[in-house]
């Protein structure tokens, strides 16, 4: 297990420096409610944009963006409301997108970035 959140973390970093090469400005890593936990919440502009992220270090197991169920979509939709709700952000828009981490342990990552997914 402790393999699995240092992977998740180090594919955090990776999604966090690669968002911000893109231009988003990161305001939030981690937040947790009682419905879950919102890895990334990201400025893109006047738009909040919600982080999924999924890493992998082969694609044994299938492609990371894989993981993304429809159940899991309609679960970030609820964690964004409840993130607005609880900062009181003066939100003009949202979006969710999901950055797919392909981190082997003897190569470079591949980073794969989807915008609006739901």
């Amino acid at each position: 297990m402790a393999h699995n959140a240092e992977l998740g973390r180090r594919g955090e970093q990776l999604a966090v420096e690669h968002l911000e090469a893109r231009g988003l400005r990161v305001i939030e890593r981690n937040w947790r409610c009682r419905l879950g936990e919102i890895d990334i919440v990201a400025r893109d502009g006047d738009t909040t944009v919600f982080v999924e992220v999924k890493t992998r270090t082969s694609h044994d197991f299938g492609h990371p963006f894989e993981a993304i169920t429809p159940i899991k979509l309609a679960r970030l939709r609820r964690l964004a409301v409840a993130w607005c709700e609880a900062t009181e952000s003066a939100t003009v828009r949202i979006r969710i997108d999901a950055v797919a981490v392909l981190a082997p342990t003897e190569s470079p990552a591949l980073i794969e970035h989807l915008e609006g997914i739901s």
